[in-house]
């Protein structure tokens, strides 16, 4: 039995067209035309998610930390946002946002100041070790991220991304709850 399992393993998985095809055949009149867009989309996102993961093991950063000290980072000089700013361009919630940001404090990666305005506002400013760490664990990312996608060419690069800006507004345009 156990060779059995161990020889299955060595079987490749079937192709979205495969998938598309079996559910056509078993369940005629089954909408499968999503199947060969969103399983290949489902599997890159798995390969990518635990490629980054390893990255990140490997620069001594966590996923939530590099959002954090990225997206200061990409504000420039003096390296601040607020943290209502810093949630709104990581899309995560405010408790999450400060969460993070009392972690890399106490690691000594950013330090918390009141944004003097009256209210509740504060303002996350990188160190000069967030600062390190951050221009370190992009390079190790982005770079091994670039590794990944370098089989497509600059012509198929520009239109997988327009492909995909299309796809995503519409996606969340028709999954976004509507405020009312």
């Amino acid at each position: 039995m156990a060779d059995d399992a161990a020889a299955g393993d060595s079987v490749p998985a079937p192709s979205a067209t495969e998938i598309a095809a079996a559910w056509r055949r078993e369940r005629p009149g089954t909408p499968t035309e999503s199947i060969e867009i969103v399983t290949p989309i489902w599997w890159l996102a798995k390969l990518f998610t635990d490629d980054r993961s390893r990255a990140l093991r490997e620069a001594g950063i966590d996923a939530a930390t590099l959002d954090l000290l990225s997206v200061i980072r990409r504000s420039g000089p003096p390296y601040t946002l607020s943290t209502r700013e810093i949630a709104r361009r990581t899309l995560v919630t405010a408790g999450a946002i400060s969460q993070r940001v009392a972690r890399a404090e106490r690691d000594g990666l950013v330090e918390r100041t009141p944004a003097g305005t009256g209210r509740r506002a504060v303002l996350v400013e990188l160190t000069a070790e967030g600062h390190a760490l951050i221009e370190r664990s992009v390079d190790t990312v982005l770079g091994r991220e670039a590794a990944l996608v370098s089989c497509l060419s600059d012509h198929e690069r520009t239109a997988l991304i327009a492909t995909l800006h299309k796809l995503m507004a519409d996606v969340r345009r028709r999954t976004t709850p509507e405020e009312g």
